[in-house]
């Protein structure tokens, strides 16, 4: 690269566009080119720099590229859009099969997209690398419509060019919106046991072994059982046993039915074994357990 200014203070090489010194190639506020046409002349790689009041768009559509943006490094092995904010220090390396573009804007227009989206985060000024996914064709189509428009001067140019930039400034905002909503879902811990405890309510009277859950949930058993802990502060097969013992209080304090129905009713093989199953967990027999709350109808058994 050519020598260039540095950052007070940091070291780093403060560039306008790639290392160049000249000004803007027209008077637009957006520069577009396409990835290799300025990586080659580098050996594919930008060393780390910063620019003077600009941000930039990087589309990286096919290929491999290393990414250093504020320190933190990505590799990019699909189809994703990396937000460069104004003054951050940035480098790349790319693939020699690299495909895609790079779009420089300058910072009165960073300014009027993020006014534009007046209900959208500061996307723009953070920077961000999201995969483009289902959404290929259409970021295609619009970098390829930008790189399009920005080389033809034509009737309408900036409108368009403005326009073009907008829906895919628009399209950066609403991945870091999706991003953050996922970031305040339940950690999966929380989900793994929300889902366990539902298939408990479902199986509980087939006595279902923990591992044919931790089957069902598609994690090891050793894992059920550690964020069982973790959430209900027991584990899987403790939960499994409490979730038996509170439907047998509730059969024997809210119905007639015999201690043998109830046995029946959820799924023990035998009488003797579900009442020895009982007394332990509750230190009484079912029906010590029954003629103890017999007189009473203000007991409450809760889920």
């Amino acid at each position: 690269m050519k020598q260039a200014a540095r950052a007070r203070g940091h070291g780093v090489p403060v560039f306008k566009l790639f290392g160049e010194h000249a000004g803007w190639p027209t008077p637009d506020l957006i520069h577009c080119e396409s990835i290799p046409e300025r990586s080659h002349l580098h050996d594919w790689e930008i060393s780390l720099h910063r620019h003077v009041d600009l941000g930039q768009l990087l589309y990286v559509q096919a290929g491999h590229a290393v990414l250093d943006v504020e320190g933190e490094v990505r590799e990019i092995g699909e189809p994703s859009i990396q937000v460069v904010p104004p003054m951050s220090v940035h480098g790349f390396r790319f693939s020699k099969d690299i495909a895609g573009y790079v779009m420089t804007l300058a910072t009165p227009l960073i300014d009027w997209l993020q006014d534009s989206l007046a209900d959208a985060p500061p996307s723009l000024r953070q920077a961000g690398c999201y995969p483009v996914g289902a959404d290929k064709g259409y970021v295609d189509m619009l970098c390829e419509r930008i790189d399009r428009e920005y080389a033809t001067p034509a009737p309408g140019r900036d409108f368009v060019l403005h326009s073009l930039i907008g829906a895919l400034a628009s399209w950066v905002c609403r991945q870091q919106l999706q991003r953050r909503a996922e970031l305040w879902r339940p950690e999966r811990s929380q989900m793994h046991v929300a889902a366990f405890t539902r298939l408990v309510e479902q199986h509980y009277r087939e006595h279902w072994p923990v591992g044919r859950y931790a089957s069902e949930l598609a994690i090891t058993s050793a894992q059920l059982n550690n964020v069982s802990r973790r959430v209900l502060g027991q584990s899987a097969l403790e939960h499994l046993h409490q979730r038996l013992l509170l439907e047998t209080k509730r059969n024997l304090v809210y119905t007639t039915m015999t201690v043998a129905q109830i046995s029946d009713l959820l799924g023990f093989s035998e009488v003797a074994y579900f009442s020895r199953f009982f007394r332990r967990l509750e230190g009484a027999s079912p029906t010590q357990f029954r003629q103890r709350h017999a007189r009473s109808g203000l007991q409450h058994l809760e889920a």
